[in-house]
């Protein structure tokens, strides 16, 4: 299983608000803090917009937070919601199955079930349960902004 890089973004924006609630954070900081392209993390903002989970603030002083707080935010729903038609084998679509032994093999249901399983475990954390390592992680992106300004 492998997750898309916007997906990854994604939880990485989400964490890097959550661990500067306390003030608006710009996309440039969060570009610069991880090295990804400011126009990829423009996409990742606005996709989380749009679901409600982060909010911006236009203007000078602006910049983005967390629109909710980060023990409603559950990682398997934002997994859910960042990932595009997840499909890990090609029978898994219907309109662009082409497996000639997709009704008798039998591995499509052992790996929806484990997808499936992957999701559950996701589900069972929030935003919050990463949180409490802000001091650890904060001082890692500081580094990695001061070794790229």
């Amino acid at each position: 299983m492998t997750l898309t890089k916007f997906t990854d973004y994604s939880l990485r924006l989400l964490i890097y608000l959550g661990l500067h609630h306390d003030r608006l954070v710009s996309v440039g900081e969060i570009s610069r803090a991880y090295r990804v392209s400011p126009h990829v993390m423009v996409k990742v903002v606005q996709r989380l917009t749009e679901q409600g989970l982060v909010a911006t603030v236009r203007g000078r002083n602006g910049g983005l937070r967390l629109n909710k707080p980060p023990a409603e935010i559950n990682v398997g729903r934002v997994i859910r919601r960042t990932e595009p038609g997840w499909d890990l084998v090609e029978c898994f679509d219907e309109a662009r199955n082409t497996c000639p032994i997709d009704g008798v093999c039998g591995l499509k249901g052992v790996l929806k079930r484990a997808q499936g399983a992957f999701l559950d475990v996701l589900d069972d954390h929030t935003l919050a349960d990463f949180l409490p390592r802000a001091p650890a992680l904060i001082r890692l992106l500081n580094r990695s902004h001061e070794a790229n300004p």
